[in-house]
């Protein structure tokens, strides 16, 4: 029977394309206009529907008439069952990784440096020396200091012995009193400095950068080297205020390193408390997990954050979403009629998408056998072969 199928089609096309040419294709020729164009592909639409209904009339005639040419024509499809389930969207959102621990280590007292013990790169403990610095300057002051005490001294003693003799003044003698003593006071005050001779790093963590280098001036308070510690690092991203109802300190989020091909399931430790008015975006933070010591700093970062969720949907891979000329979507199900199958079309309102699946609001209710591959071209009421989809992997 497809014989006769396959010459009506093309007698039908052939009549198509003969009643656009002549006289009358000049008529047909695409407007340069907008609106001409808009009222043109509508006519189009419209005849193509016309003969679309017009093939599967003849179609169901003939099939009616020889139910085994019917049978010859099914059509091999691949279907899978329409389950409900739970379906979870979310959004990704770029960052970075930024350390948490960035320590300067610096000298309390100002010195040339006589050797830098670390380089980068070096792993520290809290309490190792990281540098010896020169107190040749400390030294020269507590000699001269310690010159001028021992004269103090002398002059104190003399003044005491001559108040207690009643000779001379009381103020000759607190004043011979307060010099010792104030010279006695800076003299402990460079003996402290002299101890910070030696620069210990405060905590432990990897030498991410040597500012200052051996025989350079080490200023009081100024860095020499900086600490990093790469065991307490965080992702920062930057979300859209859109989002702000999306996300809570606490919140489970993934996190993706696509330089790594690497994820880490994470919660939310900081969320900020601005809109920053510039991108009109929040700050939000997360720390991260470095067993391994292959996150580093500035690092790109993906956080997928769940922005919708919704119970018991009925959800269905994307790809089985059609649409017609007319703009409607529709899928294909699978129905049975006796021993055969046949393609039955049914009009669905699509929701959110993710991930290639999507919600069906209307149109499906589950349980229906739908049509995975060899959709597209089908007909209502056309006789397939279904064969069931291979499940999926389990990860």
């Amino acid at each position: 029977m497809m014989k006769f199928v396959a010459p009506i089609f093309w007698l039908l096309v052939t009549l198509a394309v003969v009643a656009c040419s002549g006289p009358a294709a000049e008529e047909n020729m695409i407007p340069e206009d907008l609106e001409g164009k808009k009222a043109l592909l509508k006519e189009k639409r419209a005849a193509l529907l016309k003969l679309s209904e017009e093939i599967t009339l003849l179609e169901s005639q003939l099939d009616n008439l020889d139910p085994q040419g019917m049978e010859k024509r099914a059509r091999l499809v691949v279907t899978s069952p329409v389950t409900r389930k739970d379906f979870i969207h979310y959004v990704d959102i770029q960052g970075s990784i930024v350390a948490d621990d960035l320590i300067d280590v610096s000298a309390e007292a100002g010195g040339r440096i006589l050797k830098l013990v670390v380089k980068e790169g070096d792993a520290v403990r809290a309490g190792q020396l990281v540098a010896e610095l020169d107190m040749e300057s400390l030294e020269k002051q507590k000699a001269e200091i310690q010159k001028a005490l021992e004269l103090a001294a002398t002059v104190y003693e003399r003044q005491k012995r001559l108040w207690e003799q009643n000779i001379g003044s009381e103020i000759q003698f607190l004043e011979a009193k307060n010099a010792k003593e104030r010279l006695e006071k800076s003299l402990e005050t460079l003996d402290v400095q002299m101890t910070k001779s030696k620069v210990y790093a405060p905590a432990s963590g990897v030498v991410e950068r040597e500012i200052l280098q051996s025989g350079e001036m080490a200023a009081p308070g100024a860095p020499i080297v900086q600490l990093l510690n790469t065991q307490k690092l965080k992702v920062v991203v930057d979300i859209p205020e859109n989002f702000l109802a999306a996300v809570r300190k606490g919140d489970e989020v993934q996190v993706q390193f696509p330089a790594l091909g690497t994820d880490q399931r994470v919660r939310v430790s900081q969320i900020g408390r601005v809109i920053d008015p510039s991108n009109r975006t929040f700050e939000v933070e997360a720390l991260v997990q470095n067993p391994t010591g292959f996150l580093k700093p500035n690092l790109l970062a993906i956080m997928k954050i769940n922005d919708f969720s919704s119970k018991d949907q009925v959800v269905i891979p994307l790809k089985a979403v059609l649409q017609e000329v007319g703009g409607k979507k529709y899928v294909m199900v699978a129905v049975a009629q006796g021993d055969s199958w046949v393609a039955q079309k049914k009009y669905v309102s699509p929701g959110e998408t993710f991930g290639g699946e999507v919600i069906i609001a209307e149109g499906l209710t589950g349980g229906e056998s739908l049509v995975l591959e060899g959709a597209r071209g089908l007909l209502d009421g056309e006789q397939i072969q279904p064969e069931a989809a291979e499940a999926a992997p389990v990860n």
